[in-house]
């Protein structure tokens, strides 16, 4: 895609914008899609062997960073043919991605205990992540929004890491470490529910599922 975007050179600068909020994004929602019915997913193997079930959303975190890794190897790859170039803010990649794992991680692990409880919770996570899939400025530039939904969208955690991304790669700038810092603190305040919860109710998840 060759349109461009104010305040970069590139004549493939959107398509550089898209991706890169698109590529994370997508390890992001697909890390909280399929963590959220992990354990009815695998009662098979849950109910025969007694095996640590918070380590079931920690084998899809580790597949969903494979895949982003190979991902973004190609896209990588894109950036330096079309001309953009690389900066010294790309040393910052790794510790946004783990920002953003761990809150997905969380979020995912927490999910899949409910819905052993509550079964309709896993449709209604793909709904919820489509729209906030919309709500957050993957395909679209925030700054083109009605100022009361910009101002709005401060509250979208999924703003603060696709920001970040998008800083590095489109713009060579660094991130909003104090965005950043917030999502962290979010991210494990959210797991240390999800563990709680999850320690109070372990054993009517084994008996549910």
């Amino acid at each position: 895609m060759s349109a461009k975007l104010p305040g970069v050179s590139n004549s493939y600068s959107y398509g550089l914008y898209l991706i890169a909020g698109l590529v994370p994004w997508t390890a992001f929602s697909s890390t909280i899609s399929r963590s959220t019915g992990i354990f009815l997913d695998k009662k098979n193997i849950i109910s025969k062997v007694n095996i640590s079930l918070p380590s079931f959303p920690l084998y899809i975190v580790l597949s969903e960073s494979i895949t982003f890794l190979i991902t973004m190897t190609f896209y990588l790859c894109f950036i330096v043919f079309s001309g953009h170039g690389i900066s010294k803010q790309y040393l910052f990649l790794p510790f946004i991605f783990c920002i953003q794992q761990i809150f997905a991680y969380s979020l995912g692990f927490l999910l899949a205990t409910l819905t052993v409880f509550i079964r309709d919770i896993k449709e209604f996570v793909g709904i919820i992540m489509q729209i906030w899939f919309w709500f957050t400025p993957i395909v679209y530039v925030r700054t083109i929004l009605p100022e009361w939904v910009f101002n709005l969208m401060e509250y979208n955690p999924a703003l603060y890491f696709v920001e970040a991304y998008q800083k590095i790669f489109v713009f060579k700038e660094q991130p909003d470490f104090s965005k950043l810092i917030i999502l962290t603190i979010i991210g494990h305040i959210i797991m240390f529910i999800s563990y709680y919860l999850f320690k109070k109710l372990e054993k009517d998840v084994r008996d549910f599922i």
